[in-house]
C-alpha cells in the first residue's frame, strides 16, 4: 500500500489535471452558449422591440463591449485576486445575464443585460485558458487548452440545438411558449442550467499553483503541484517557478512596456487576437440564421445548418487536440489561413453570382450548394486552426510576470474586434452585399498567413518559465 502511494506521489495525477480542465471549461461553454444563442433569437428581438437591422446589429454586438472590458479587467483582476476567484464571478453574471435577457421588456433592459453577460464571456474567455495553462504539463498543454475551444464550439452548437427545438416546439421564435412567454426568452434561460453548474464546480478546484507562487503561498502550490506531477516534479516546479519570480516585482499593467514602449510580445497577442476576428468567424455563429435566409433558406432549415457547423466545428477541435502538441502551434495557423482564405473566397464568389428577388439574394443553379459547402468548409479550418490554437497561444505565450497583462490587453483587442466585425454585418447586408463582406475577410484570412509566417514563434513543449518577451 505505501509503495502505491509513493508511486502515485513521484507520477502525479493527469487525470486530475483533466477533471480541473474541464470544470475550468464551463467557462468556455458559457462562453460559447452566450454567444451563440443570440443567433435564434433575431427575429424575436426585433418583433418584441420593434428594431431595425442596425439596431438589432447593435442588440447582438453590445456584448461584445461587455466582453471587451470583461476581457481587459479580468486578466488585471486574476493578478489581484486570482484566476479561480475571477472565474466565479463570472460565473455568477453568467446566471444574473441569462436570466435577465429572457425577461426584459425593452431595449435598454435587453441591452443591460447582454453587457453583463458581455463582461462573463470577457472574463472567462481569457481566464478558462490562463488558468488551464497554469496547471497543464507542458508536453499536453496545447491539448487541454484546446479542450477550452471544444467547450467554446459544444457550447454554440447546444444553443443552436436548443433554439431550433424550442423554435420548433414553438411553432416559431416569436410564438408563445411555456408560461406564455415567446420561444426567444426560454432559449436565453435555458443558459441557467450549465451556469449554475460552473458556479458550483469551481468551489471543488484548487487556485493556481502559479498565482499562489506569486502570492507567497509555496505550500498550497506544492500541495496542487504535487497532485498534478508528483512530488520529484514538484519540487522542481516549485523552484522553478519561484526563480522566475526572485528578481521581479509582482505583476501590473504597466510590465507590458518597456523602455516606453509596449512589448513585442503583447502586439503578436494582439495581432492574433485581432486576426482571428477579422476573418468573420463569428458572422457565421452570429447570424448564421439570418444569413442563410438571406440565400434561400428556410428559417428551419437555417437553424439546422448552424447545427451542422458546429459538428463540424467539433470534428475540427478534435483532431487539433489529438495531434497539436506534436506538430507545434505555428503551422496550424498557417494553414488553417490558407485553407480560411481560399473558402472565404469561394463563398464571396458563390454570393457574387447571385440576384436580388424581393430583397433576397437568389443563387443560380448550384451556388447555394456552393456556398453552403466553401462555408462550411472555413468553419472547419477555422476551428482547426484559429479556434483553438489562437487561444492556447495567448494562455501560454506570455512570460509569468505579464500574463495577466498580455491577456487583457490581448483580450481586449479580440472583443473589440469581435464588435466591429459583428456591428458592421447587417450595415454590408443592405449595403455592399453579402460578397463583397465575404472578400473582405478572405482578405484578413490572406494577410494573416504573412503574419503567422513572420511574426509568431513557436510555443509547443516549452515551459512557461522559459516564454520571453
Amino acid at each position: 500500500m505505501a509503495n502505491t502511494a509513493t508511486a502515485h506521489e513521484d507520477s502525479g495525477s493527469f487525470g486530475y489535471a483533466i477533471l480541473i480542465t474541464l470544470v475550468a471549461t464551463l467557462g468556455g461553454f458559457l462562453f460559447g452558449y452566450d454567444s451563440g444563442v443570440i443567433n435564434g433569437t433575431v427575429d424575436g428581438l426585433q418583433k418584441a422591440f420593434n428594431s431595425s437591422a442596425v439596431g438589432t446589429g447593435q442588440s447582438v454586438a453590445v456584448m461584445l463591449l461587455g466582453s471587451a472590458v470583461g476581457a481587459f479587467f479580468a486578466g488585471t483582476m486574476a493578478d489581484k485576486f486570482g484566476r479561480k476567484n475571477v472565474l466565479i464571478f463570472a460565473a455568477i453574471l453568467f446566471i444574473i445575464s441569462a436570466w435577465g435577457s429572457g425577461i426584459a421588456n425593452s431595449t435598454m433592459s435587453f441591452v443591460v443585460y447582454r453587457i453583463i453577460g458581455g463582461l462573463a464571456v470577457g472574463a472567462a474567455s481569457v481566464m478558462a485558458p490562463a488558468y488551464i495553462s497554469e496547471i497543464a504539463p507542458a508536453t499536453r498543454r496545447g491539448a487541454l487548452i484546446s479542450m477550452n475551444q471544444i467547450a467554446i464550439v459544444l457550447g454554440l452548437t447546444l444553443s443552436f440545438v436548443s433554439n431550433y427545438f424550442l423554435a420548433k416546439a414553438a411553432g416559431g421564435s416569436t410564438q408563445t411558449f411555456w408560461g406564455g412567454h415567446e420561444a426567444w426568452r426560454w432559449m436565453f434561460w435555458m443558459e441557467l442550467i450549465p451556469a449554475f453548474l460552473f458556479l458550483f464546480l469551481l468551489f471543488f478546484i484548487p487556485k493556481s499553483p502559479r498565482y499562489e507562487m506569486f502570492k507567497n503561498n509555496a505550500d498550497s502550490a506544492a500541495k496542487t503541484l504535487t497532485k498534478l506531477y508528483g512530488k520529484k516534479e514538484s519540487d522542481r516546479k516549485v523552484a522553478e517557478i519561484a526563480d522566475s519570480l526572485a528578481n521581479d516585482h509582482k505583476p501590473r499593467l504597466s510590465d507590458i512596456f518597456r523602455g516606453g514602449k509596449i512589448r513585442p510580445i503583447v502586439w503578436i497577442g494582439i495581432g492574433l487576437a485581432v486576426f482571428q476576428q477579422l476573418v468573420g468567424i463569428n458572422v457565421v455563429f452570429y447570424y448564421g440564421a439570418v444569413l442563410w435566409q438571406a440565400v434561400g433558406f428556410t428559417e428551419n432549415d437555417a437553424l439546422l445548418i448552424n447545427i451542422l457547423s458546429g459538428t463540424i466545428s467539433i470534428i475540427a477541435v478534435v483532431i487539433t487536440i489529438m495531434t497539436m502538441d506534436k506538430i507545434g502551434r505555428k503551422p496550424f495557423l498557417f494553414w488553417g489561413s490558407v485553407g480560411m482564405f481560399l473558402t472565404l473566397a469561394t463563398v464571396g464568389f458563390a454570393f457574387s453570382q447571385g440576384s436580388l428577388v424581393d430583397g433576397s439574394l437568389q443563387l443560380p443553379g448550384k451556388m447555394g450548394l456552393v456556398a453552403l459547402i466553401a462555408a462550411n468548409a472555413y468553419v472547419f479550418f477555422f476551428n482547426m486552426s484559429w479556434g483553438p490554437v489562437m487561444w492556447t497561444m495567448l494562455g501560454e505565450m506570455f512570460p509569468n510576470q505579464i500574463r495577466g497583462s498580455g491577456l487583457a490587453v490581448a483580450g481586449l483587442a479580440q472583443w473589440l474586434a469581435n464588435y466591429a466585425i459583428t456591428v458592421t454585418f447587417p450595415i454590408f447586408l443592405v449595403g455592399i452585399g453579402l460578397a463583397a463582406a465575404y472578400g473582405i475577410y478572405a482578405f484578413f484570412a490572406f494577410i494573416s498567413i504573412f503574419f503567422i509566417w513572420k511574426f509568431v514563434n513557436e510555443t509547443k513543449g516549452k515551459e512557461l518559465e522559459d516564454m520571453e518577451g
